[in-house]
Order: structure tokens, then C-alpha cells, then sequence
């Protein structure tokens, strides 16, 4: 097994990707794979954390010698692979590679660069385990990539201030608006946000707009397909400004990142924090046992359940070598002792629900969640085209900022659709 680190660099998204401890990896059972012939698999990565480079090297150390077959894992820098990844998927494809799921997937799909597994989803019954999530790596009822680990988002709170402040966990949009009452009449912001990056605004789109107009609306705006002007999106801004005005969320929030946003969560200055699990990393490490999650309230009590899962992925690109080889990889790293070894450290919510018990009650929650949605978008800026993203990154930043505004920030956005999708 060879493995090769090419350049080395922390990025802001370490936190959305994978990271592992040591593989747990069962080698009983495993059969020789109908792969003798070909002499190698390579895999290309872009993982900055230590334990995630290790992990992944067990599993090929464990897979080469259950197989005869050699790997090569090639990991690149994350910010780098966005961009080596056009062009080595043309030419000069490795036999494996991780990527992100849901548009940005589909973006290669549609461009023939990802190869059809759907015969490895069929052979390995993996959507039995996927459940929801099977749709993040689908794209016209067929398959080309496996989720890996996910961030569930939803909110967060310390469960010391909630008992001193006899707050409750809210279920509804009234239960919203009565527990930001209670929140300030503590002498507590009742959310915290930092959209100095801008992305922090996005999750409050999303999962309003999920609650008020379903999987299926969303995913038509994330497509082109459906107008910012429509009137179905004036509900969600109805709704969100109404907890602007009544000054649900941090003072200047502008100013701040989300990592000085979770601090103030850590801080017990505020209530509550929607984001992903990677909140933690505001925490000090003797109060992480306070940190809890919660989905976000329900608004229109007839919709079904739909949530933020944001997942990453790995794929046989279309132009591989070793296909065969490849899916006997893909298999091998997807047995549930490797794929909970490869998650467990960073606390990275497994996608299939048959993995062991996490260490992190973090995850375990998450994971009962999941349990009950019935459908999962990424997040804003992986769901829509990155020119697009941008755009509503900073309209909704500017509306969470100044609210007045409403019409001609989404009179803007409009325009940058009908441009970007041609319309």
C-alpha cells in the first residue's frame, strides 16, 4: 500500500469533511475479490486531518492484503482538489476519488465524468441502510457515489442554561417566539449567528423553507426552476423577519464568525445556535458535556419531515482504469466497522443507520433524528450553482442585516437566476 501526501493545508470546511481514528476493520469474511487480475487501485483524497489520512490508510493496508490487490492513495490538499478534480476526472482519472455529494455530484454526473454504481447499490442492499439519504448521491433514479460523513444542522444549546433558565427545547414556531421572550427576559440573545462568512445566513433560508414549502420547492429554487419572486418565498422572509424585528439573533452579527458566534453559545450569553455539530470546536473541552442538539421547530405541522444533511461522498470517476477494482474498494471501505472507525473522532454523523454507537452523544442524537426525516438537502451552497450560491449568500446576509430591503434583494437574486440558468 502506498500513500502519497500532496501539499498540505488547513481549510474553514475541515470541519464538513470526514475524520477518523485508527480502522477497526473485521478482515474475517472478507472474500478475495474477482480482482486478481488487475495489480492496483488508486484513490485520491483530500483530507487535512491526521486521523482521517490514517484511517484511510488502514482500510487500503486491510483491503490490499484481504485482496492481493495493491492501493495507491494519493491525498491532495483540500482547496487544491476542487480544482484538480476538473481536470484529472478528464484525463488521467484514479480508480477511486472522494467528493461531495448532491449538486455538486450531479455538476460531473451530468457531464458523464462519475460512473453508474447503481449495481453496487443493488448488490450491497445499500439503500435499506441509507434510507433518506440515498437521494444525495442520486440523480435520475441511478446511483454514482456513496455519502460518507455527514453534518446534520439544527440547533444547539447548553443544557446547564436551559434548567437555570427553565427554558424548553422549542416544537413549534409559537414555541419559538415564546422561548426568545423568555430568552431576553434572562438577559440572553436568544440565537447566536456570526454571517461575517455569509454561509451562516444560508442554514435560515433553508430550514424555513423546508418547513414552510417542502423538499420538493426547495429543490425546484435550487435548480433554476422556481422564481426568488414567487410568492411561495414570501412566507419564509415573513417568517425569519419577524425574528429579525423582534431581535432574536446576535447584535451585529455581521461583524462576527461563526466561530465567535459558538463562543458566545459556550459563553452562556446566548440560547441557542443553528449550525452543525462542528459547534464544538467553540467549547472548552470540560464543557462539551453540556452541548446538545435539537432539529429546528416545526413550522407547517402537515409537511413532512425534511432536514439539512450535508454530505460528503466518494465516487468511481467514469474514466477509471480499474472499475472493478474500485467498487471491491468502495465495498470493503463501506462495511460498517470501517466506515464508524473512519467518522468516529471528528464526530461526523454516519449516513447509514447500522454502524455501531458512536463515543460522542453528539452523534448518537443526530443519528436517532435521522431516523424520522423523510428527506435531506445539503446546504445552500452545495444545493444550487456556485454562482448562484454566492449570491444568495450575500442577499441573505444583506436581509438578515437590513430587512427593508426584501424586495430588492430578491428582485436581484431573481436576475442572477434567470441569467445563470439561462432563463
Amino acid at each position: 500500500m502506498t500513500f502519497k501526501w500532496i501539499e498540505r493545508t488547513p481549510t474553514r470546511r475541515t470541519f464538513l469533511k470526514s475524520a477518523a481514528g485508527l480502522s477497526a476493520a473485521a478482515m474475517g469474511g472478507f472474500p478475495a475479490p474477482a480482482i486478481a487480475q488487475s495489480s492496483e487501485v488508486t484513490v485520491i483524497s483530500a483530507e487535512s486531518n491526521a486521523n482521517v489520512q490514517e484511517a484511510l490508510r488502514r482500510i487500503a493496508a486491510d483491503f490490499e492484503k484481504a485482496s492481493g490487490t495493491k492501493v495507491t492513495v494519493n491525498n491532495m490538499d483540500h482547496e487544491a482538489h476542487k480544482t484538480a478534480i476538473r481536470n484529472y476526472l478528464v484525463a488521467g482519472a484514479p480508480d477511486v476519488c472522494f467528493w461531495f455529494s448532491g449538486n455538486r455530484m450531479r455538476a460531473f454526473v451530468n457531464r458523464g465524468l462519475f460512473d453508474d454504481i447503481s449495481d453496487l447499490f443493488e448488490k450491497e442492499r445499500y439503500a435499506d441502510v441509507l434510507g433518506a439519504t440515498t437521494g444525495a448521491v442520486t440523480v435520475d433514479g441511478k446511483q454514482y457515489g456513496l455519502p460518507t460523513g455527514g453534518t446534520l444542522w439544527g440547533m444547539f444549546y447548553r443544557k446547564d442554561v436551559f434548567d437555570q433558565n427553565g427554558l424548553a427545547v422549542p416544537a413549534t414556531w409559537d414555541d419559538f417566539l415564546a422561548f426568545g421572550e423568555k430568552c431576553k427576559g434572562a438577559g440572553l440573545v436568544p440565537v447566536s449567528i456570526g454571517t461575517k462568512d455569509l454561509w451562516p445566513a444560508a442554514g435560515w433560508f433553508d430550514q424555513m423553507n423546508l418547513r414552510i414549502n417542502g423538499l420538493d420547492r426547495h429543490f425546484a429554487l435550487m435548480n433554476g426552476e422556481m422564481a426568488y419572486t414567487d410568492a411561495a418565498l414570501t412566507p419564509v422572509f415573513d417568517h425569519w423577519e419577524e425574528l429579525i424585528k423582534q431581535g432574536f439573533f446576535t447584535p451585529d452579527h455581521t461583524s462576527f464568525g461563526w466561530q465567535e458566534a459558538g463562543a458566545f453559545l459556550a459563553q452562556k450569553r446566548a440560547g441557542m445556535m443553528n449550525l452543525g455539530a462542528f459547534v464544538r470546536y467553540a467549547f472548552p473541552e470540560e464543557d462539551l458535556g453540556q452541548l446538545t442538539f435539537a432539529p429546528f421547530p416545526t413550522i407547517d405541522a402537515s409537511l413532512s419531515r425534511y432536514e439539512e444533511f450535508s454530505l460528503n461522498s466518494v465516487h468511481i470517476p467514469a474514466n477509471a482504469k480499474n472499475k472493478a477494482g474500485g467498487r471491491e474498494f468502495l465495498s470493503f471501505f463501506y462495511k460498517p466497522e470501517n466506515l464508524a472507525a473512519y467518522l468516529e473522532p471528528a464526530g461526523n454523523v454516519p449516513p447509514r443507520n447500522d454502524l455501531p454507537a458512536s463515543k460522542d452523544p453528539l452523534v448518537n442524537a443526530a443519528v436517532e433524528s435521522l431516523k424520522t426525516v423523510a428527506g435531506t438537502s445539503q446546504y445552500y451552497d452545495r444545493d444550487t450553482d456556485p454562482d448562484m450560491a454566492q449570491a444568495g449568500l450575500v442577499g441573505f446576509q444583506e436581509f438578515m442585516a437590513r430587512p427593508e430591503r426584501r424586495g430588492a434583494i430578491l428582485e436581484r437574486l431573481e436576475g442572477t437566476r434567470r441569467r445563470i440558468f439561462k432563463l
